[in-house]
């Protein structure tokens, strides 16, 4: 086999490609394929997937974070089709793993993927979910003629450490070569590492990375603090999504909100002091400059002035976003 470019392998049958100098396209898609950009919100994401997903190019991998190095799998998928992000759930119950806070709130992904639109040729990546308890079992092999045969998957990205199958059998060269076997494309892109490798000196043999962003990357950073660090790592400002299911959560004391961190919904930032944040009120469009306190059992938002104050308190809300600008604890 010839040597791998840089940054992608690709292997597909060649009736099915047009090269052309910055990409390779897949000659059509199944027009349900852009439909699904319009599927209802709240119908469950793994349902239909196999209806949904024809003709698609699905990004494989953990997408806790949605960081930069997933980012890259969508727009390696736009390049050649319609891209979908293709998440298990239900791992951590499975495999025995501890129960901990998602980095991305559940009802804020769609923001973040949105927000990738401009990065995938305007279209906003699709995420769906399999249950993972219905897969883990089976093989590569029997893994990778799902995606084709029962999802209509026309072609897959992965990054270069992935692992898939029963025990993490297959590898990204058994994926590629399987890919092939059932008439679809695959991408297999580079790490992308993280430039300021402030935490270079985490063991590689327990955390299963060498200095590429990931997830376990996010997570110290949040850990200490740092949030410009966060911000490089995710493309964007962390937003911790509040949950207040009933307003004696809330307090108003004359600059000052307050809520209890149970009501969080994805993981915030060590306690301390951050400057130059601001609370989303319902949506982006009313967004509100505070400094952020957290403490050992609540979060408290200093606003501008008592006005701004009791008219945030005022409006009949549920969920506020807090975006943390770059200044640490």
């Amino acid at each position: 086999m010839a040597a791998r470019p840089p940054h992608f392998l690709f292997s597909t049958p060649r009736s099915m490609v047009v090269k052309t100098q910055h990409s390779i396209r897949f000659n059509h898609f199944l027009p349900s394929a852009i439909k699904s950009q319009r599927e209802d919100d709240c119908a469950p994401p793994h349902e239909g997937l196999s209806s949904v997903a024809v003709g698609g190019v699905v990004a494989l991998g953990k997408f806790d974070a949605l960081h930069i190095g997933h980012r890259e799998l969508a727009i390696q998928a736009a390049k050649v089709g319609v891209p979908f992000l293709l998440s298990f759930v239900g791992m951590a119950e499975v495999l025995g793993w501890e129960p901990r806070a998602p980095i991305v709130a559940k009802c804020d992904r769609k923001r973040v993927l949105s927000s990738w639109a401009p990065y995938c040729g305007d279209i906003t990546p699709v995420e769906y979910e399999l249950e993972f308890s219905k897969v883990r079992h089976l093989t590569p092999r029997q893994f990778v003629e799902m995606l084709s045969k029962k999802l209509g998957v026309r072609g897959v990205v992965a990054g270069e450490n992935y692992r898939f199958g029963y025990k993490a059998a297959g590898n990204a060269s058994e994926l590629v070569k399987l890919a092939e076997e059932y008439g679809m494309g695959a991408y297999i892109i580079n790490n992308v590492m993280d430039k300021n490798q402030y935490y270079g000196n985490m063991g590689s043999s327990n955390l299963k990375e060498q200095g590429q962003v990931s997830s376990t990357r996010v997570r110290l950073a949040l850990a200490k603090g740092d949030m410009k660090y966060v911000s490089e790592l995710l493309g964007r400002q962390h937003r911790l999504v509040v949950m207040v299911k009933d307003q004696e959560w809330l307090v108003c004391n004359q600059h000052r909100l307050s809520a209890r961190k149970s009501c969080f919904l994805n993981l915030p930032p060590k306690e301390g002091l951050y400057e130059s944040c601001s609370v989303l009120i319902g949506n982006d469009k009313n967004v509100v400059p505070c400094k952020v306190t957290i403490d050992a059992c609540d979060i408290h938002l200093e606003l501008h002035d008592a006005a701004t104050c009791m008219r945030t308190i005022s409006q009949d809300f549920q969920c506020l976003g807090i975006d943390f600008g770059e200044s640490g604890a």
